[in-house]
């Protein structure tokens, strides 16, 4: 089944927990970290105090990690101790040291992710299919909330999917942006595992007919 990760860059940071919980309780199935440097990308989020805090209150939840900054490798440890599971970095923002990045994270004992920016091809990953845990297809241009998905995203999921079969791997896919009951399911049918979603749930008036249509039962 299809899992949902919750986005917390959508929630009230003053009710963290208690945004978090309601979403859990709901069945909605780990936390996504939406991290931010304003340089990678022209806005800063949190770092790892707010996942430590969000760990310690909630120790049982699996924390996906999403690093949209400069130099993922020199800040991976303190995401792992924060309590991260799966710490993923931008392909574009380690040149040519994706390598050693993967190997950095790995050190530290969580999983490891790759994405991608929109405007990069997404052959550029075809390398990483069996190596990494994970690749995360963005759908919108990484660094804002609430933006608008980009139609093209699942022609990109489908793609990675063809080669991931053909491959014989099981590295998952997961999507990032604008995702709601009406993109996830397309982003599914294309191959998607993870659908990362924000506004559309902590800001639903059913939230249980979104998770239920996000998982794909209704």
């Amino acid at each position: 089944m299809t899992k949902i990760a919750a986005s917390i860059l959508s929630a009230d940071f003053a009710n963290l927990q208690r945004d978090c919980t309601r979403l859990l309780d709901e069945g909605v199935d780990l936390l996504h970290i939406d991290v931010m440097d304003g340089h990678f990308v022209p806005n800063i989020s949190y770092g790892a105090p707010v996942l430590s805090c969000l760990h310690a209150a909630l120790p049982d939840v699996y924390y996906d990690v999403h690093l949209m900054i400069s130099d993922p490798a020199r800040y991976a440890a303190d995401f792992a101790k924060a309590g991260a599971n799966l710490i993923t970095f931008h392909l574009e923002a380690v040149g040519n040291a994706a390598e050693e990045t993967i190997a950095a994270i790995r050190a530290t004992g969580c999983q490891v992710g790759i994405s991608i920016r929109p405007g990069t091809p997404v052959e550029a990953v075809f390398p990483y299919l069996g190596v990494v845990d994970l690749i995360l297809v963005m759908s919108v241009e990484p660094g804002f909330g609430g933006q608008k998905f980009l139609p093209a995203t699942p022609q990109r999921l489908a793609a990675l999917d063809a080669e991931r079969k053909r491959r014989g791997c099981t590295t998952l896919l997961e999507v990032d942006g604008g995702i709601n009951t009406e993109t996830g399911p397309l982003c599914v049918q294309a191959g998607a595992d993870w659908l990362v979603a924000g506004n559309s749930l902590f800001h639903a008036e059913d939230l249980q007919t979104v998770v239920r249509r996000l998982h794909g039962e209704a």
